[in-house]
């Protein structure tokens, strides 16, 4: 015997399901994506849970409670399959390229980074010019250095562009498995690499961890002085209908959030003290000035 559905019965039923707790609907979910990169994301140790995207992920949680969240381990390749099959997937910190613009959408800046530069032993200084600042193209066209990089990671659209165009199997060297930034500093310490890209902040977090900050230099990249894009990052979702409003909802907590000392903070904290006051003013010249 079959029964004819109630109207009523079907409204009751939908309300109930938006309201019995522990019920949330697909589309209230987010998860977030963390890379096994510190001093991005920190899984273990002393400092775990302390990494400046670990703060900044838990703070966006709290200003978004009307989305249900959960933390996904993944390496840049799961980010990229994430966002192609269209998953309720977003990650807090994306140097914004080309590629990622046609499977994801970008909020406004969400982290200002210092720039990429190229992390090497200070007894290898003279191979590289003798000087704090060095032109990629031509370092990579003279085929006598090495230069580590992370598989399928971004360091910004311009040195993106130099490191493609130029690296080859003789110059280059791409790592591809887990903990990148570790195992590439641990091949430039071992002397297999003669540089690798990274943000100062990684350079400092590895440099202490590992017990090596008096045997290593970063320098300056030429072709990443005028590039405002290599100093900013965004939070990234997948470029469904669904990814579109989470982004509009993130949008909304960064205007409010990004100008306290509390978020400002969660990067400094990673800096060498020398370059917080550059820092700062590039915050409040650059940072904050961009709202759309």
């Amino acid at each position: 015997m079959r029964f004819k559905e109630s109207p009523l019965l079907v409204y009751l039923s939908l309300f109930l399901l938006c309201t019995i707790p522990g019920t949330v609907l697909a589309q209230d979910n987010i998860n977030w994506m963390e890379a096994d990169a510190p001093p991005f994301f920190i899984h273990e140790g002393e400092l775990k849970k302390q990494g400046y995207e670990d703060v900044l992920t838990k703070l966006m949680i709290t200003q978004l409670p009307q989305y249900q969240h959960h933390h996904m381990t993944a390496n840049i390749a799961r980010h990229y399959q994430q966002w192609k099959q269209g998953e309720q997937s977003c990650a807090l910190a994306m140097f914004k390229t080309p590629e990622r613009e046609e499977i994801a959408y970008f909020s406004i800046p969400s982290i200002l980074t210092l720039p990429v530069s190229l992390i090497i032993r200070k007894d290898n200084f003279d191979k590289f010019g003798g000087s704090q600042t060095v032109n990629l193209q031509n370092l990579l066209e003279s085929n006598e250095v090495i230069v580590g990089r992370s598989n399928n990671r971004s360091y910004g659209v311009v040195f993106d562009a130099v490191l493609n165009k130029y690296g080859n199997d003789t110059n280059t060297f791409t790592y591809k498995g887990k903990e990148m930034s570790k195992n590439l500093f641990k091949m430039l310490i071992a002397g297999r690499i003669d540089a690798l890209a990274s943000l100062p902040e990684e350079a400092t977090y590895f440099a202490e961890i590992m017990g090596v900050k008096d045997q290593i230099t970063s320098l300056n990249i030429t072709e990443n002085q005028n590039d405002l894009e290599a100093l900013l990052t965004y939070v990234t979702c997948s470029k469904t209908a669904w990814g579109k409003k989470a982004i509009e909802d993130i949008n909304t907590v960064l205007l409010k959030q990004r100008p306290t000392e509390f978020y400002r903070g969660a990067y400094e904290r990673w800096l060498d003290p020398s370059s917080i006051p550059h820092y700062r003013q590039l915050y409040k010249d650059v940072f904050l000035t961009i709202t759309k």
